[in-house]
């Protein structure tokens, strides 16, 4: 048996839902939305909005109407819920199920996960206001590759997605480019000049920088081999010189 412990140590297969043990719950969130989403609209419309209760109008009044009354339709639209219910529960470890066990709904079961782990609307809004911060003074560290301030840069974009705050693509474009050290303001300047900052995703300006980055490198790797040559050469030429000197010494 899995343990409890061990985030994600099931649903690797497409047919089943991510597992959540308490753990990484901003990745779990988005995943089992895409997983919902594939499998029907309306059971993440049940999440999203809430069950589907069907109703009849007396008199004045609105009143929930019997189960024995309920047309095919309406037991189309309430399955949906259920469906919803045991894609979450079958998607949690005990604990996390424990927590949602007596919820009614999916989307009480959906809510509940999300105050849990991600806190009421204050503490929402003061984890934005930090990674915005943290997106606002991001910076290039001196030494890191494209591909580690890559890693900073979407966890903290993604964070904030996940929170409902959402840069335009064009912001993200001139924020990377803005960030990057003074030795890649050259490229900078040539994506800026070359290429329409408004139509360009986000992961081709990471990959045409990593494409740079790769480029300086064998330069570099070139640089030092031709340094280490000129340096055997040199020395081989001095040797050569001393041995002559000492012949010369030898036959006089």
């Amino acid at each position: 048996m899995a343990s409890t412990n061990f985030l994600f140590s099931e649903g690797n297969s497409i047919n089943r839902p991510p597992i959540f043990n308490g753990e990484g719950y901003h990745y779990w969130k988005s995943r089992m939305q895409i997983f919902i989403e594939a499998i029907d609209l309306n059971i993440w419309d049940a999440i999203e909005i809430g069950p589907f209760i069907p109703t009849i109008v007396v008199g004045h009044e609105i009143k929930n109407l019997p189960k024995d009354q309920w047309s095919e339709d309406d037991r189309r639209k309430v399955q949906y819920n259920l469906k919803a219910k045991n894609i979450i529960t079958s998607a949690l470890g005990i604990d996390e199920y424990f927590r949602i066990s007596n919820c009614k709904s999916a989307k009480e079961m959906w809510d509940t996960l999300e105050v849990t782990h991600e806190g009421t609307n204050d503490v929402k809004r003061s984890r934005i206001n930090t990674l915005t911060h943290e997106y606002e003074l991001f910076r290039m560290n001196q030494n890191e590759s494209i591909q580690d301030m890559q890693k900073r840069f979407t966890h903290i974009i993604n964070h904030l997605a996940s929170l409902g705050k959402v840069f335009p693509n064009e912001d993200l474009i001139n924020k990377v480019l803005r960030c990057l050290s003074r030795e890649w303001q050259p490229k900078v300047t040539a994506i800026a000049e070359s290429k329409d900052l408004t139509t360009m995703s986000l992961a081709s300006l990471f990959g045409k920088l990593q494409e740079h980055e790769m480029e300086l490198m064998r330069l570099s790797q070139n640089e030092n081999s031709d340094k280490k040559k000129k340096s055997i050469a040199l020395k081989a030429s001095s040797s050569s010189h001393e041995e002559n000197e000492k012949d010369d010494n030898i036959k006089e």
